[in-house]
Parts: structure tokens; sequence; C-alpha cells
């Protein structure tokens, strides 16, 4: 379990590092510094020094704080802007985690954080001549768990530094997400997505002292870190337009139930939590939780999301009314979304790391459905089970375990490369319900802007999170140079261009934009050839993957709504779910 957990960390915070042998190739143009010779930055509040890396040939500021303390007063309130100290500081070294838990899994430990951990950091290329789009990165991690460590410097670098980075943190768990009808009227529900705002209103005010341009910003994110983009897209019902962003990169959104701010679930969450520091199970509370110790109340953070369904977190963001003033679903229906241009992905097999490993049976299919949907009635369970019917009765879990090609065969309802029968079930219905339909969504709500792309991780295995090694760093041995070269150039034109259509692979240079209808295309991202070797997954499963010599890019533009079986017709049923589901 200690290793399981050890993996849980390395891959939901997305605090993924990049290596110097992967750092590609360096722009070698001849260029004006716009940047301080000695790289202190005057950010009026305070002043900070970076540092050149002469690995990477970047300057990096760690450290910077973008926000006040969040304590006493300030907690569960609106982030603030810092009190000004002229001191220099330097921006060196990475700022504390913030409180956070792992999420439900058995014999989970304590991580221990420091609320004072608003804080943001910043790549940029040593000299420029003009100003760079800026990528401003949210991590994942269940809105629970992860910081703000991701070193951008490879993906940068894979860009002929052609463009600025920005890693941020913000409040987990019940620090940023506790809510109820006494949260909304003395403090505010959402804190840590307010949180992500207030640090895009600091790149609006600030990047330019770095050398980034504020009107070509992409905010992206994986995991929750994508549903974060995906909610700042609906925020203050989409009427921002590109007040903080002008384009999107969602990886695996993650949309689970999103209760109004004073429904019963985050109520009663709000009231488990104050029990257990002491302040009372009823009433009103939030001062006396204002006035009790850090340490008190990370560790009622932990015990209350201990508590909750295997694999999530209790603390989740809500319907506040005021900055998310309707589900995503109802949302993204409607198109009411900021920014201009949205690049989403999925990958294989996202939920395999949130469902427990121990469905055998129909029986034990269902048992999980109700506790997953507690909604839901015996007639929706049904609903469920018919929309994902299983190729025999009864299943044999013992069934050779492969991967699906999408297009023709046996699917991933029935079988992936780590289960079959009634466990896979399961895992495909999470999957689709919580990330992948969410991510067709989103990119429909976007078809009447500028641009909107969508791609499938599927290189073996493709579990939820493997695609952040390919863009970020360092690649795994199943993601070969080229493979991860060409995803890298992806974000990366993206970034620069709001299109994710780039010239080093023909099915690449010919990617259609999404149209959101029952044609919707999307770039799959694969690959063939290389010798077999076996790994463990984030689950304890072990699968086949494919190492190199002989690894060769797999593209294809194939259709969304047809692929593994009917994807698009499932979708459209959790959409007739969604009030039911609260997504």
């Amino acid at each position: 379990m200690a290793r399981k957990l050890a993996t849980w960390a390395l891959y939901l915070s997305g605090a993924i590092g990049a290596p110097a042998h992967e750092t590609g190739s360096l722009d070698r143009e001849r260029r004006q510094d716009l940047l301080p010779s000695n790289l202190s930055v005057d950010l009026d509040y305070a002043i900070y020094k970076g540092t050149h890396n002469s690995t990477t040939g970047l300057n990096v500021w760690k450290g910077i704080r973008y926000a006040a303390a969040p304590i006493g007063s300030l907690r569960w309130a609106s982030p603030q802007t810092p009190t000004k100290n002229r001191t220099t500081q330097f921006a060196t070294t990475f700022g504390p985690n913030c409180p956070q838990a792992y999420p439900a899994v058995p014999n989970a430990p304590r991580i221990p954080g420091d609320e004072d951990c608003l804080i943001l950091n910043v790549y940029a290329p040593k000299t420029t001549s003009r100003k760079l789009p800026v990528l401003v990165w949210i991590h994942g991690g269940g809105y629970g768990f992860g910081d703000g460590t991701q070193d951008l410097s490879t993906i940068i670098n894979a860009n002929d530094q052609g463009f600025i980075g920005v890693s941020i943190q913000y409040r987990l768990g019940a620090f940023g997400f506790l809510s109820s009808s006494e949260v909304k009227s003395k403090g505010t529900p959402n804190a840590g997505i307010l949180d992500m705002a207030f640090a895009l209103e600091w790149v609006q005010k600030h990047i330019a002292k770095f050398g980034g341009d504020n009107a070509k910003v992409t905010i992206s994110g994986e995991s929750a870190g994508a549903g974060g983009v995906m909610l700042l897209g609906i925020a203050r019902g989409g009427s921002l337009g590109s007040r903080w962003y002008r384009g999107g990169i969602a990886a695996s959104p993650y949309l689970p139930a999103q209760y109004n701010y004073d429904a019963a679930v985050p109520t009663t969450h709000y009231y488990d939590f104050s029990s257990r520091v002491g302040c009372g199970s009823s009433g009103n509370v939030l001062e006396c939780l204002r006035g009790k110790d850090s340490a008190t109340l990370q560790q009622a953070n932990q015990n209350v999301t201990a508590s909750a369904t295997y694999g999530s977190w209790a603390f989740l963001p809500v319907t506040d009314g005021s900055f998310i003033t309707s589900r995503p679903s109802t949302a993204l229906a409607a198109k009411a979304v900021n920014g201009e241009a949205i690049l989403v992905g999925n990958n294989v097999n996202e939920g395999a790391l949130f469902v427990p490993p121990i469905i055998s049976t129909l029986d034990g299919l269902k048992a999980w459905l109700q506790q997953e949907f507690p909604t839901f009635t015996d007639a929706d369970v049904q609903s469920v089970l018919n929309t994902y019917p299983s190729t025999d009765e009864p299943v044999d879990p013992t069934s050779p375990k492969f991967a699906t090609n999408g297009l023709s065969g046996a699917t991933a309802i029935n079988v992936s490369q780590a289960a079959t029968g009634q466990q896979q079930r399961g895992n495909n219905i999470l999957a689709e319900a919580t990330f992948i339909c969410p991510s067709y969504w989103l990119n429909t709500a976007y078809t009447f802007k500028t641009s909107t792309y969508h791609y499938q991780y599927s290189v073996p295995f493709a579990s939820h999170t493997d695609d952040i090694s390919a863009y970020f760093g360092p690649s795994t041995p199943n993601q070969s140079a080229a493979f991860s070269q060409a995803f890298r150039q992806i974000w990366g034109n993206f970034i620069k261009n709001q299109s994710a259509a780039v010239e080093i692979d023909r099915v690449l240079k010919a990617w259609p934009k999404w149209d959101g209808g029952n044609d919707a295309k999307m770039a799959n991202l694969n690959e063939t050839g290389g010798v077999p070797y076996e790994t463990v997954t984030q689950f304890g499963v072990t699968v086949t993957q494919f190492a190199d010599p002989g690894l060769k890019n797999d593209f294809k533009v194939v259709d969304a709504y047809d692929w593994e079986g009917g994807r698009g017709k499932r979708c459209e049923f959790w959409k007739s779910m969604a009030d039911k589901v609260s997504i």
C-alpha cells in the first residue's frame, strides 16, 4: 500500500520533473534581453530575484507569493493581495505545498502542509525580442491533493522557447472547498477556484515583467486541474470573455458531482469537519474554525476525506451562485463559456484508478453503482447497465486482457489490459461519466469560438495521468522521443497559435476541429511496434507496455462519436442523467 500511495503522490500531483536530456532544441537566434540582467523583478508589493538554469537555458523564479497567507480571518475568504515587503527575496526554491490529503484509499498516511502556500513559479527564456505567449499550469489531484512543482522547462524547450510557463498552487480540500450556508454568508465557497482566478489576475498584471504577453495566455491542467480549466471557462456565466486567458488545455477534465453550496452533501461534510475539531455539529461554527490551529484542521480534513467514496475526496467545487453560477453540464450545453479556444484530451483507461478493484459479479457492480451514484433508483442502475451492455452473462473475469483498437471488435466496456468482466464494466462507466463525456461536452461548448480540438492518448496502458510525462517529461519507456516531441508540439502550437494541428506529421497537419455533432473527429495518439515489457499500474495491476527499439508514431483522425462501440451515444445518456448525478 505504501508503494501505491507513493504512486498516487507522483501521478496525481502532476509533480514530474524534466531531466536535462529531454530539454529539446533551443532557439539560438540572437535576441534583445527584456529582463533585468540581475533577474530581479519588481512586483510592486515585493521584489523577487530569480536564477538562470544553465542546463535548460531558462530563467526561473520559484516560490513567488501571489496572495496573502489564508490564515485566521482569511481562512475561507477570497484571496487577498499580499502585504507589501520591499526587501528583495530570492526566488530559488519552491514554496510549501498546501494542506491536503490522499483520496479515500485504505491506510492513507497524513501529508503535512502549510496554509501559507498561495505561490506560483515562472519559467522564462533568458532573452527575447518580443513578448511571448504564456502557459499557466493548474495541477490535478481531485481538488484535495497535489502541488505546483511541475517543471515546465521541457515543453518550453521542445517548442524553441516560444512561450513562458507559470505553475500555480491553490487551496485544497476543506481549506479550499468547505461549503455551507454559513460559509457563503461569512466567507466564500470555492476558495480554491477563486485562488486560481486570483493567480490569473496576477499573470495579467505582472507577466510582462518576465517577458510575457498577457493577451496570449493559455490556461491548462490535468484531472482536477483540467476541471479547474472547465470551471474557469464557465465562471460568471461565461461573461468574462478573454479577461484572463484566450485559450484552455484540459487533459482528462474531472467532473464529480457538483452540488449547490448549501445542499445536504456539502453541508454534512461541513459539520462533520467542524465537529472533529471541537466546533460543534450544527449552527454557526465558522469563526470557531478560523481560530483553530492548522494541525488540528489538517487532521480533520484527512479524516473526513477518508470517509468518502473509494478513490475520491470529500470537499469539492460547488455551485456557489456568484462565481460558479450553474453546473458544468448546463453551462456547457448553453455554450456559456469564457476564452476563445480549447484543446481537450482524454486517456483510454481513465476510470480504473478510482474504482475499487473488487467487482467480480453483477450484484457487486450494482452495489458499487449505488454507492457511486447515491441518488440512483434501481431503474436508474438498470439504465446504466443497458447503456453499457455486457457481451456475455455471466462475464468471466479470467478472460484474456488486451487493449482495444477503438474502431472494431471488443470495446472498452468489456475489456482492457487490466480487467475484463464486471470490473472493466465499472471502470469504463466511471471513466466516461466522470472524465471522458465531460471532455466531449467541453469541446462542443467552444464550437462557436475560434477553435476546438480533441485528442485521445492511447499509448498502452494509457491510464489516468499517464499522459503527463509525455508532454512535460521525463518520458516513460513506452513514450518514444518522437511521440513525446509530437505531443509537446501539439500543446506548443496551441499555446502559440490556438491551433493543435502541427507540421510534424501529415495526420496532425490535417487535424480537423471538433464539430460537436455525430461526426465529431478527434486525433488518436498512439504508437505501434516496440519491445514488450511488464509494468505495474498505479492501482497494482500488471500490464504489458512497449519500449524502443521499434516504436513508431501511429496517429489517426477518428470518429469520436462511434469510438469504442458508440461512446457518443453513451455520453448522450449521461447528459440525460445530469440532474440525477449533479454534474
